[in-house]
């Protein structure tokens, strides 16, 4: 089981997302750390603290030493690079919308780490594609909502994720028409595909992960890969009936047939 080191900048993150932040971070592992910076003394992160008790996240407390200068992003930079060291953590969350993060993402990916961000559709793409996985915190439930249909396990390449929001709790999730999903599944399954043009449904959910950090079948309406598959036009799906591969599934476009 993986370890996972779930950092929070609450300065940029609304309390009202912990729970869904927690449910989408604990698919990748054991939550092993659970860190939550800011400058405590501030009146507008008193809502956070109750979460921080519920949630057993640790607070960590930095002070805003000059007006203008975001301290806290430093602290949470700081706390990843000496667990990175310590080597008792092999996945990073890092729950922010906050460019600041991109090159972290980028060490810890270097030192073999994965690195899962999770954060607002206003993040800057830098961040975002510097990750392994980037989830929109709109695609995720607010506290006192119903999380979507996804699965218990970790993610594998059937790539559940995506969100986006701000600060703020409520924010109505983007949902997109499947068909707008086509030209990158298309890019995929071709790069993906044997001679007979099928590509096994898991090679196809690596090659997006890997070109498209950001993308979500959430976004899209549907939970899974290959629901979203079955849903897109000009896409057939089947289900192996091989025993090396049973019950995997395999997709093709359509017009090969």
């Amino acid at each position: 089981m993986d370890h996972v080191a779930v950092l929070i900048d609450c300065d940029n993150v609304s309390r009202d997302q912990v729970r869904g932040v927690l449910a989408e971070t604990a698919r990748y592992g054991t939550l092993s750390v659970k860190r939550g910076y800011g400058d405590w003394t501030r009146p507008h992160l008193n809502g956070w603290k109750n979460e921080l008790t519920r949630h057993a996240i640790q607070p960590v407390q930095q002070f805003a030493y000059v007006a203008g200068k975001n301290a806290t992003d430093s602290s949470l930079i700081i706390d990843a690079m000496d667990l990175l060291y310590a080597g008792n953590v092999n996945v990073f969350c890092i729950v922010s919308s906050d460019s600041d993060f991109t090159r972290l993402a980028v060490r810890l990916r270097e030192s073999g780490r994965r690195v899962y961000g999770i954060g607002a559709r206003h993040t800057p793409g830098a961040f975002a594609n510097a990750c392994d996985r980037f989830t929109y915190l709109d695609l995720l439930p607010g506290d006192g909502e119903t999380p979507a249909a996804v699965p218990a396990t970790a993610p594998d390449s059937n790539l559940e994720h995506e969100r986006g929001s701000g600060t703020t709790a409520g924010v109505e999730p983007v949902r997109l028409d499947p068909v707008a999903a086509l030209p990158l599944l298309e890019a995929a399954i071709s790069a993906s595909a044997d001679e007979d043009g099928w590509a096994y449904l898991a090679t196809v959910g690596a090659y997006i992960a890997n070109t498209e950090p950001t993308f979500d079948s959430r976004t899209y309406g549907h939970a899974k890969l290959g629901s979203l598959a079955r849903n897109v036009p000009g896409i057939e799906v089947r289900r192996l009936e091989d025993p090396a591969h049973f019950g995997h599934l395999a997709v093709r476009l359509a017009e090969l047939r």
